[in-house]
């Protein structure tokens, strides 16, 4: 009878420890969605009537979006290594007040150097409170079986863009773009802090290895992991960052109304959701460079598409855009897990995001120079750095005991 009531109890803690994640993730899912949609998705829609507000020009406008994004580099090792030492709960509630702050700023920006300023916060915001420091938090709370929980935020927070993108332009005609600013400020402050600080659980002791109860030591990693990775990230964020910024205009360019080009944009969250969907169920039975490589050849797939149809090409190339990003997502957050381990996983992560965030932070500026000039033909130079994303996870080698642990969990 005692061995029945500890088998109950251990399967009732189970089951608990199971709701407690999932909330945990929902949560997450939840402030991912609205910072995602605050911060990073808002110039695709606002970014030109801001400009035009405040008298200056569009190239202008990205150049201090990409600015905000630079500054996001910068921070991302410091960033990691708090949520090492300390956990996500206290860093991902600031940011959500940073965002509010910052898009309070924005709201009442009245010239080039209001605007810079607002950015600056935002730049600051994002640094916390987007997808790396998440992940990081997931990896802190949930060691090496976080692989799932980080798909779970992804599929929750792939929307992003879908809600945002509409949301913002709904707010813009409505209302205008101040207060469409001031009311995702106050969704920051409302939501997303609190359910930060209220859902995320605190972390006591730093994730380190001790005497008492040391952190299994898995397999070497691949030679020359980091910079394959590296490389690979930044190509991709580049990628990821001049469609985030500019596939309206890039879809436009391509022959496309700028009703079908939001409608067509508006395709990328699902099929973001819809992949990782298809990652979640089916490729977590491989490690994760294989998902990572399939990922990559959906965008230059997408992009092949629209050369050959044109105007008829565009919901195509959304779809298959979204759908490798989606992939890729996932990968920046259980690749360095998988090759690496989660010990000191926020500190490595935040390294690996600095080219990563430096890529970002140039793509929607340069790409929307490239697009003012050669048009459509610009998407020639986002597929060729996906092909040669992947050209460098081909060189990457998981060892079989590696990939056997990350299928497995």
């Amino acid at each position: 009878m005692n061995l029945t009531r500890m088998g109950r109890g251990g399967q009732h803690r189970r089951v608990m420890k199971e709701r407690s994640r999932i909330i945990v993730v929902t949560a997450l899912g939840v402030t991912q969605t609205l910072a995602w949609a605050s911060s990073y998705y808002l110039p695709a829609i606002l970014g030109a009537p801001i400009a035009r507000s405040l008298g200056v020009s569009t190239d202008a406008f990205f150049g201090i979006f990409s600015a905000a994004l630079l500054l996001g580099a910068a921070l991302s090792p410091w960033v990691g290594c708090l949520i090492d030492r300390h956990g996500g709960r206290a860093v991902l509630t600031v940011s959500s007040a940073v965002l509010a702050a910052g898009l309070a700023c924005l709201g009442s920006a009245q010239g080039f150097r209001s605007l810079a300023s607002a950015w600056l916060v935002l730049g600051i915001g994002m640094a916390l409170g987007l997808y790396d420091p998440a992940f990081a938090a997931l990896t802190r709370l949930y060691g090496s079986t976080a692989r799932a929980p980080i798909t779970g935020i992804t599929l929750i927070a792939g929307f992003a863009s879908t809600i945002g993108w509409p949301v913002s332009a709904s707010l813009l005609h409505a209302l205008g773009w101040r207060e469409a600013c001031l009311i995702w400020a106050a969704l920051n402050l409302c939501v997303g802090l609190p359910l930060n600080w209220l859902v995320i659980p605190a972390v006591p002791t730093p994730l380190v290895m001790s005497a008492a109860r040391p952190i299994p030591v898995g397999p070497e990693p691949p030679r020359g992991a980091m910079p394959i990775l590296a490389f690979y990230f930044a190509a991709t964020a580049f990628v990821t960052g001049a469609m985030a910024a500019q596939l309206p205009r890039l879809l436009v360019s391509a022959g496309a109304t700028q009703a079908v080009a939001i409608a067509a944009g508006a395709l990328v969250g699902p099929a973001q959701v819809a992949a990782r969907l298809v990652e979640f169920g089916l490729l977590r039975r491989f490690h994760p460079v294989s998902s990572a490589r399939l990922a990559t050849l959906l965008h230059p797939l997408g992009a092949g598409l629209l050369g050959l149809l044109g105007p008829a090409g565009v919901a195509l190339f959304a779809i298959l855009h979204g759908a490798g990003n989606g992939m890729i997502t996932i990968a920046k957050g259980t690749l360095p897990l998988a090759i690496f381990g989660p010990a000191g996983y926020g500190l490595r992560n935040g390294i690996l995001s600095v080219p990563a965030r430096l890529s970002l932070s140039a793509a929607p500026f340069l790409f929307g120079l490239l697009l003012d000039r050669i048009g459509a033909a610009s998407v020639l130079l986002s597929a060729g750095l996906s092909l040669s994303a992947l050209a460098s996870l081909l060189l990457l080698r998981p060892h079989p005991a590696a990939a056997a642990a990350s299928a497995g969990n």
